[in-house]
């Protein structure tokens, strides 16, 4: 899929050729000097930039990560499970302030919506604290999607605060948007993905994990020193995280929220805009993303991740077409530092800085 009609220019030379030493001094500076195990990626209209990958996806087979390798993309995901459900919602098969009771009638808090979840405002709490109540989950075993709303209604579990009042990260929120994909779109949320997203934008390296089936074929999850985290009990739940993706194969996603023919440019209005304003300081939140706000009314949009090991950064600079990922699967912050490198590509208040020079801009 193209990202539009026409075809995006050319990025010069020059140009090129800054990014590219600004990153590679960025990458040798910061990523590679944390031993970094991933990769990362730059593009511009959709043409890469900078690419550069490293460390192993598995360490004790010793075997490599290239482009085509799937990393575990944590809470990236939640930016692909927003997009599948506002596709069901551009093909008018459910809508935004639908009540989540209506789709699922289980649930069992009556003023919560799919609009809600998307932007965190649900007042739901974490499945990973709720499951330890006394008497709410068999400690240690491993809970599906499925388990989530019995275990609300059995525990009769409580909300945070009430809905739509103010904003509370919560990955509960996302769980139970994987399982109203599952309930509209009539498949499984893996088969979903793929129907939706994965296949459409030739994401060839992109699936959601299966525990059951996949546990010892995907890439590792490592500490320092190569140290390999173990699965556990929340390993099986998706929709919030599970996705294992490619910097290469999130480009194509990211160009493709620019063509009106993937997502009608109304609905995306409602995505890159804030609803929690009321937050302290300029970190928003949209539907399945995150926005830094200025003054000037400059946004940078992006979605971070952790999950065991696994680090990842997603950043979309919408006026400039600019798309930046990186992604490990051995523990580091280093990840999210890549968002000194929107300096490089507009007024951004972030900067490469070069020891003994100005910014490299």
């Amino acid at each position: 899929m193209q990202p539009l009609d026409e075809e995006l220019p050319e990025i010069s030379a020059s140009k090129r050729q800054m990014v590219k030493d600004s990153m590679e001094y960025l990458y040798n500076k910061e990523f590679f000097s944390n031993d970094f195990s991933g990769g990362v990626l730059v593009a511009q209209n959709g043409k890469i930039l900078y690419e550069r990958y490293s460390g192993m996806s598995n360490f004790e087979k010793q075997e490599a990560i290239t482009a085509e390798t799937p990393l575990h993309i944590a809470s990236v995901s939640k930016v692909l499970t927003a997009t599948a459900t506002l596709l069901l919602i551009d093909s008018k098969q459910l809508a935004l302030d639908e009540k989540v009771q209506k789709i699922l009638p289980d649930f069992p808090y009556e003023a919560i919506t799919v609009r809600m979840l998307l932007n965190h405002r649900s007042g739901l709490r974490n499945y990973s604290y709720f499951i330890e109540d006394k008497g709410a989950w068999e400690r240690f075993k491993t809970l599906h999607n499925t388990d989530i709303i019995p275990v609300m209604n059995n525990a009769k579990v409580g909300l945070e605060f009430t809905p739509n009042t103010r904003f509370s990260y919560c990955n509960t929120n996302y769980a139970i948007l994987a399982l109203i994909i599952e309930k509209i779109a009539k498949m499984d949320y893996r088969t979903a993905m793929k129907k939706l997203i994965f296949e459409p934008l030739q994401m060839k390296n992109t699936f959601v994990f299966d525990l059951e089936k996949q546990k010892d074929k995907v890439s590792a999850s490592y500490k320092g020193n190569y140290i390999k985290y173990p699965m556990n009990h929340l390993d099986a739940i998706y929709g919030d995280k599970n996705i294992y993706s490619t910097p290469r194969d999130l480009l194509k996603f990211d160009m493709a929220t620019y063509n009106p023919n993937f997502l009608n440019p109304k609905l995306l209005k409602e995505v890159f805009k804030g609803y929690s304003y009321e937050a302290r300081g300029r970190r928003n939140y949209g539907l399945g993303i995150r926005l830094l706000e200025w003054e000037e009314g400059k946004q940078m949009f992006y979605h971070n991740g952790w999950w065991h090991g696994n680090t990842s950064a997603y950043i979309t600079l919408k006026k400039e077409k600019v798309t930046l990922i990186a992604l490990s699967n051995k523990y580091t912050r280093k990840a999210y530092f890549l968002k000194l490198a929107t300096g490089l590509f507009g007024d951004y208040p972030f900067h490469i800085r070069k020891k003994g020079d100005d910014l490299i801009e």
